[in-house]
């Protein structure tokens, strides 16, 4: 899994690309983030866009960012995911704890 970043606003929009399975990626965000929310970012969007597999490891690596980032006075939404992802998302239930959008644009506005 690869990560860039970039600054929408006072959004910080992560989008992540390859496959989600945890591990080393994992360290590596959870790093990121928390020098994000050390530098006061702390509306946070994932997209998703170019995610086409997740495994429990990578659902888990997202569960953590977003206690991380809550735990620091934040929230983080999703953006973009698959309908593979979707299903997941339902059928872990994890739909009820991140606020997920079809669209990158939809997900940023709904810090505004």
């Amino acid at each position: 899994m690869k990560f860039s970043e970039k600054l929408v606003g006072s959004v910080v929009v992560i989008s992540l690309e390859g496959d989600v399975l945890g591990g080393p990626d994992a360290n590596q965000l959870h790093s990121r983030l928390r020098e994000l929310l050390a530098a006061n970012k702390k509306h946070i969007v994932i997209d998703l866009s170019k995610v086409e597999y997740m495994n429990s490891s990578g659902l888990g690596m997202m569960t953590s960012a977003l206690t991380t980032v809550r735990n620091a006075g934040g929230d983080l939404r999703l953006a973009n995911p698959a309908e593979r992802i979707k299903s997941l998302l339902v059928i872990t239930k994890l739909v009820q704890v991140f606020p997920t959008f079809d669209s990158l644009d939809a997900a940023v506005a709904s810090f505004n």
